[in-house]
């Protein structure tokens, strides 16, 4: 079942550039919320406003999720999981399908004309902020990384206010 996006609210857009520290850009939808209500992650379009393109469809806002996530990013977890992709087919086969439904997704949006996702997608992974924000935006299931950063990161969920 398509999981629908909420319309984002100015109030959404006000704690969204507290919690960027600037104005948020290219904006369509809320994604995913926090367990407190707040956005977490945003929905983007292709392209900025101002016409650059913009690969990022999913983009986590929550500080304290991005600050689980960079702690994690920092102990290595992002080379062992590369290299398990030269390893291990049938990870490499769903990492590809997760880069696939990424690019047909913003591709039905707006076409950017090349092959660029995000975060590494489908040879490396290189930015676990973006696969959990797209675990989040689109559920278990999509993208394995995104699958793998949400359980690791589990003990320190969000709960209550996070803002």
């Amino acid at each position: 079942m398509e999981k629908t996006f909420e319309p984002v609210t100015e109030a959404d857009r006000e704690i969204i550039a507290q919690q960027l520290g600037r104005p948020p850009r290219a904006l369509r939808a809320i994604a995913a919320r926090c367990p407190s209500g707040h956005p977490a992650v945003v929905q983007t379009s292709p392209r900025l406003e101002n016409g650059t393109p913009f690969p990022t469809l999913y983009y986590l806002t929550c500080p304290r999720l991005a600050s689980l996530v960079g702690r994690l990013e920092a102990s290595g977890v992002m080379k062992e999981m590369t290299e398990r992709l030269a390893v291990d087919e049938e990870l490499a086969a769903a990492y590809l399908r997760a880069h696939e439904s990424y690019l047909a997704e913003r591709d039905a949006i707006e076409p950017l004309g090349h092959q660029i996702t995000a975060g590494g997608m489908p040879g490396r992974v290189k930015c676990l902020h973006v696969h959990l924000a797209h675990t989040l935006a689109r559920g278990p299931g999509v993208n394995p990384f995104g699958d793998e950063t949400l359980e690791l990161l589990r003990p320190d969920w969000p709960s209550g206010d996070c803002a």
